[in-house]
């Protein structure tokens, strides 16, 4: 595999949750192994076991608590250089008031809707939330999209069409089929193909499980995916996030790291800096002084 080791690298996908704070309505017993409070300090060893440096904190609740908690996490550990909150894209108003107190810290990046938690797989391209959204594209903030099946990326294009000056983020390949041959499935790729052709678009290298790969079938058709996103978006529209905890409930953190490395063997040293860092560091507007505060 490639030798990343001289690359500063940034996750731009990691969780931090606390059920005592509030409801994670997602979060049940079923998945007992992360259904508990979840902090950094638990993942700070794996980092560095990985040389991660830094880190963007992601919302995992459609409510303001979570979005404090990932604040108050920052504010005690220097690897936190990003925040991608939540605001209520289908309240314009509300949406509005609360985002001009979210940017008085200047460590909130982003926002992200749990779109996928909702039963109306077409609720984000309504009247209301394409206001929110026009919120976020006058105010430059970046919009993580995350989808439930690869079909989701259809929408995540018309979104992407609407709003020409939307940093969009298609979190998680907009989860890839990664079922039957070696080939990305056309329907997932033909959605990419639409979605990649926005320059302000790009897709997040995370929350690409193998499960069970004895022969590395798996392997493969996830690398064929990751391929045809280098290809659409170039590296300068990728970048890689562990999707931590969540990937627990599959396999061990650092794995979709090693996996990446293995789909792109032939990546150059700035391929390999822009995905593992200055990707997330640019579309994000990572502040520059608290990255070098995080990498030491």
């Amino acid at each position: 595999m490639p030798d990343i080791s001289n690359v500063k690298v940034i996750d731009s996908h990691i969780h931090v949750w606390d059920p005592s704070r509030g409801r994670y309505p997602w979060l049940t017993p079923e998945l007992s192994p992360i259904d508990r409070t979840m902090t950094l300090s638990e993942l700070l060893p794996g980092l560095a076991g990985h040389g991660v440096g830094a880190v963007v904190l992601v919302q995992s609740a459609d409510d303001d608590f979570d979005t404090d908690l990932m604040l108050e996490t920052a504010d005690a550990h220097p690897q936190v250089v990003g925040v991608v909150g939540w605001v209520p894209l289908d309240q314009p108003a509300r949406a509005a008031a609360r985002l001009a107190r979210l940017r008085e810290n200047p460590l909130l990046v982003g926002v992200r809707n749990l779109i996928h938690e909702r039963p109306d797989p077409h609720w984000i391209l309504g009247a209301e939330v394409d206001a929110g959204l026009d919120l976020l594209e006058q105010s430059g903030i970046p919009f993580d999209f995350v989808t439930a099946g690869p079909q989701a990326v259809a929408v995540a294009a018309e979104v992407a069409r609407r709003h020409p000056g939307l940093h969009l983020i298609l979190d998680h390949l907009g989860s890839p089929p990664v079922s039957g041959d070696a080939s990305p499935s056309r329907q997932w790729l033909r959605s990419l193909e639409a979605l990649a052709e926005h320059p302000l678009a790009c897709a997040k290298l995370s929350g690409l499980y193998l499960r069970r790969d004895p022969d590395r079938s798996a392997l493969a058709r996830v690398g064929g995916c990751i391929g045809a996103a280098l290809d659409l978006f170039g590296s300068r529209r990728l970048m890689y996030g562990g999707d931590w905890p969540i990937c627990l409930l599959h396999e061990p953190y650092g794995r979709t790291l090693e996996i990446v490395r293995h789909s792109l063997p032939d990546l150059d040293d700035a391929g390999w800096n822009d995905i593992l860092a200055a990707t997330a560091a640019r579309v994000y507007g990572i502040d520059e002084r608290r990255l070098a505060a995080a990498f030491g």
